[in-house]
Formats: structure tokens, C-alpha cells, sequence
């Protein structure tokens, strides 16, 4: 049987590259991302895994003149040239929503742990801090119940952030490209109108050119003083001096990040912030989310090398 060659654009998951290799010759990870990276056998390469962040621009794309499929392994597909793919007749897939269960669990982490100030009760406990059980070792914090959840973005992650914030007896509302009136939360216009409405501001949309820095100082400044920022999505979309800004003045009341502009490069001043929560863009990696997307790119080479209909499709 012929093994179409595909390449990886960045180290797979032993089980993925041990599956794709019964079927396919799997070649990569090149060095680089770049073209003038690419060994002699990956340009003959008729399918690609790549990540949303590393994409495939238009010269990487050129630079296979075979190429048929871009697989994104996870959600985003931000860094693809879809106007170059859709030229040529290259079909562009990303997981859809296989991960969502996943990151809307870890959403509800971040929220909890910054607004209840976990971490800083760890950090008490490890400390040696806590001294007494009078009821002011730790300040007073509003919790969730009755507080209000503006949803950035209500896709398959958001929607799913929705439903368990419901679950906390959170008011939930959003911001997105078009209301959703066949689901029971209150729409806003608006980020600006979300962000002054909300108490904790979660950011699931899609990031994009156009929502670039859209979680900027206005929007923080709207949020107030008691509101958190939580971000799952995509570092670009909250500008990362205003956000520093913003916890360093008591702008806003915290932030927890999974997520950063410069990944995996962290700016210090987040670092240094007490009031934030930190984590290595880990809200995808259970293994539920984990096998789910590794079938998403599975079937979706099966597919396109059968002529088969693609899963999660990305349209241009």
C-alpha cells in the first residue's frame, strides 16, 4: 500500500506519530517553520499538522507543491494563509470543538482560583502564614454566586463556559459576531458594554487581525476595580502593557492566563504580579481532549486521502 507523505510542522504526541506511521510516511519536525528549513522529502509532503500559532503561510505552502491538507491540531488556525490555501484548492481542518469540554473546565479553574484568591491562600498556608483562625486572615472576596460572567466569544468553548458558570449561580452574558437568541444569556453589542456590565471577563473568542489588542485599556478600565480577566483563547487578544498596567494601578482586581502574547516567554511583570494566575497553556491537555483532537486529524486524513467529506472544515 502507498504511504502518502505527510509532515508535522511541531513534535506530535508518541501515540499520534506511532498511529500516523502505520499508515503514512510522517516526516518532521523540521528545525525551523520556515521554508529554506525544509529537508528535500517535505516538500513532496500532501498533507500537514501544524498548530493554529505556526499555521502554514503562504510560502511554506508554496514550498509543497503537492500539498492538499492542512491539519490544525488544535482550534485556532490564526497563522494559515487561507486565501493562499484556498487558491490552490488546499482544504484547511482544525479540531472544532474536541477540546471544548476540556478548556471550559480549566476556564472555570482560573476563574475560581482568581477570584477566590486561591493560590494566595496556598501561598499563606506553605508560609507558615497562618497563624490564628480569626476570621480576617484572609480578605473577604465576593465569590461567584449572583456575580456576573461576560463571555468573550461564544463558541463551542464559551458556550460550554456559560453553562457551568450557570451552574456557580452566575448571571451570564456575551459579546460576539451576531446574538445568539436561541440560547438564554443577555447579549451585548459590545466588549465595552460586556466589560462594563461584568464582574469576571472570560475571553473565548477565536483570535484574529481584527480582534487584536480588543481587551485593551478601555475595556480593563470598564471592568473596574473588582473585576477579573480570565484568558483561554489566544495571547494577542488582551494587550499585555495595559493588562500589567491595570493590575499594578488596581484597575482591575486580577487575571488568570493561560494564554500570552510571547509565548513561552512571559513578561515579568506578570510575574511579579500578586494578583495573577498563571498557567503554561495547559487548558486543553487531558487526555479527553487529547484523544479527541488526535482522531479529529486522523479522520481527517483518512478522508481526504479517500475523497472523503473533511471534519471541521474551516470555510474561508
Amino acid at each position: 500500500m502507498q504511504k502518502h507523505p505527510i509532515l508535522a510542522a511541531m513534535p506530535l504526541h508518541h501515540a499520534l506519530r506511532d498511529r500516523l506511521a502505520e499508515r503514512y510516511t510522517l516526516l518532521g519536525p523540521p528545525s525551523r517553520w520556515a521554508p529554506e528549513a525544509l529537508q528535500p522529502e517535505m516538500h513532496a509532503a500532501r498533507a500537514v499538522i501544524t498548530l493554529g500559532s505556526l499555521g502554514a503561510s503562504a510560502a511554506m505552502q508554496t514550498a509543497m507543491p503537492e500539498l492538499g491538507l492542512i491539519c490544525c491540531y488544535g482550534t485556532g488556525f490564526e497563522a494559515v494563509d487561507r486565501a493562499a490555501a484556498a487558491a490552490r484548492g488546499i482544504h484547511v481542518t482544525h479540531a472544532g470543538d474536541a477540546n471544548a469540554i476540556s478548556v471550559a473546565e480549566f476556564t472555570m479553574a482560573l476563574v475560581l482560583a482568581s477570584a477566590r484568591l486561591i493560590l494566595r491562600a496556598d501561598r499563606v498556608v506553605r508560609d507558615g502564614k497562618w497563624a490564628s483562625l480569626t476570621i480576617d486572615r484572609m480578605p473577604q472576596v465576593p465569590g461567584l454566586a449572583g456575580r456576573r460572567i461576560g463571555i468573550y466569544g461564544l463558541g463551542a468553548i464559551g458556550q460550554r463556559v456559560a453553562t457551568r458558570s450557570a451552574a456557580f449561580d452566575m448571571e451570564v452574558g456575551y459579546h460576539g459576531r451576531a446574538p445568539r437568541p436561541e440560547l438564554p444569556y443577555a447579549y451585548h453589542p459590545s466588549l465595552m458594554s460586556l466589560a462594563e456590565w461584568a464582574d469576571v471577563l472570560v475571553v473565548t473568542v477565536r483570535a484574529s487581525a481584527e480582534n487584536r489588542h480588543a481587551v485593551n485599556e478601555a475595556v480593563l478600565r470598564a471592568l473596574g476595580p473588582e473585576g477579573t480577566v480570565v484568558n483561554v483563547a489566544r495571547g494577542s487578544v488582551i494587550d499585555t502593557d495595559a493588562l500589567c498596567d491595570a493590575l499594578e494601578t488596581g484597575a482591575i482586581a486580577g487575571a488568570g492566563l493561560d494564554v500570552y502574547e510571547t509565548e513561552p516567554q512571559v513578561p515579568e511583570r506578570l510575574k511579579d504580579a500578586p494578583n495573577t494566575v498563571l498557567t503554561p497553556h495547559i487548558a486543553a491537555l487531558s487526555r479527553l481532549a487529547q484523544a479527541a483532537q488526535q482522531q479529529v486529524v486522523l479522520d481527517n486524513l483518512e478522508a481526504f486521502f479517500e475523497g472523503r467529506p473533511l471534519r471541521s472544515l474551516v470555510r474561508e
